[in-house]
């Protein structure tokens, strides 16, 4: 594919198991219970052809910002930061985002809501008020692995807040099969209904699934009804690929998907939606 925008990834991880808790990286995670280094994460990317790179909070920590946010300022490939505030608590989530405001690839703000117990996360006054915060800066807000818990919640989000642009990580994590597929499809309809909201085709490998072109499709086709190429994003979810294909082997599925689109649109998924949500211009120029 030849194309006019930059590739950019709009959804890489590092972590360094020295230096934060990261919980959920656990030993019977296997290969994934390690540490990902920006120069690892760079020969992935360049094995494939891709420039650029968003790297996204592996956990709900100033650390793992800090350390992110480290990583771009050493590292021209990383064009954007998503990290993390205390959503729950306005005054500290001020404080951050304060905190923060000089550094220039931080362009959203994430909370790993589906590690949270609270259901209704999103909805708590707080959050809302914090989310306020992080729209007047600028930032795009990321929602992980929504359905089934917070799919329903992110539609009322995005129109309670207009003005806060939502990014849907994963599709919200399709279940694609049985009633469930009905209902997720449902809850990403009312999201995309509300035109401040973006997606990434990200994060879809499923355990027992085969992760190819075709097993695919139902989601993609139903991202591209809902979303339209204009307001979805790939992103490779390394090093969460470890487990399955690998970078490279994500990158040719999904690479073929897009490869059946225009030009034009191809442009929009593999950089120029990203660039748009994000505001990633100034790091790509």
């Amino acid at each position: 594919m030849t194309l006019a925008q930059p590739r950019v990834d709009a959804h890489m991880h590092l972590w360094d198991l020295e230096l934060g808790d990261y919980s959920w990286v656990t030993p019977e995670l296997g290969a994934l219970h390690a540490t990902f280094t920006a120069e690892q994460a760079r020969a992935e990317l360049d094995a494939c052809g891709v420039g650029h790179a968003v790297l996204i909070q592996a956990e709900d920590s100033l650390h793992d910002t800090d350390l992110m946010l480290d990583t771009a300022a050493h590292h021209d490939w990383v064009v954007g930061v998503v990290g993390w505030v205390q959503l729950d608590d306005p005054g500290a989530a001020a404080d951050q985002l304060d905190r923060w405001a000089g550094h220039p690839t931080l362009c959203g703000i994430r909370h790993l809501v589906h590690d949270d117990p609270r259901d209704g996360f999103l909805g708590l006054p707080s959050v809302r008020q914090s989310l306020r915060l992080v729209a007047a800066r600028g930032l795009a807000f990321d929602v992980p692995d929504a359905w089934p818990r917070h799919l329903d919640a992110t539609a009322e989000l995005a129109s309670a807040l207009p003005d806060l642009r939502v990014v849907v990580d994963h599709l919200g994590k399709p279940p694609f099969q049985g009633q469930d597929w009905a209902a997720w499809r449902r809850a990403l309809a009312a999201v995309a209904a509300q035109p401040g909201t973006a997606a990434k085709v990200s994060g879809l490998q499923l355990p027992g699934r085969p992760f190819t072109a075709e097993g695919l499709r139902p989601a993609w086709e139903t991202a591209l009804e809902l979303f339209g190429p204009q307001r979805l994003m790939w992103g490779s979810d390394w090093p969460m690929t470890v487990l399955t294909q690998g970078y490279a082997g994500t990158w040719e599925v999904l690479s073929a998907l897009v490869g059946e689109l225009s030009p034009d649109e191809q442009g929009h998924l593999l950089g120029g939606t990203a660039t748009a949500v994000y505001g990633l211009d100034r790091r790509l120029s």
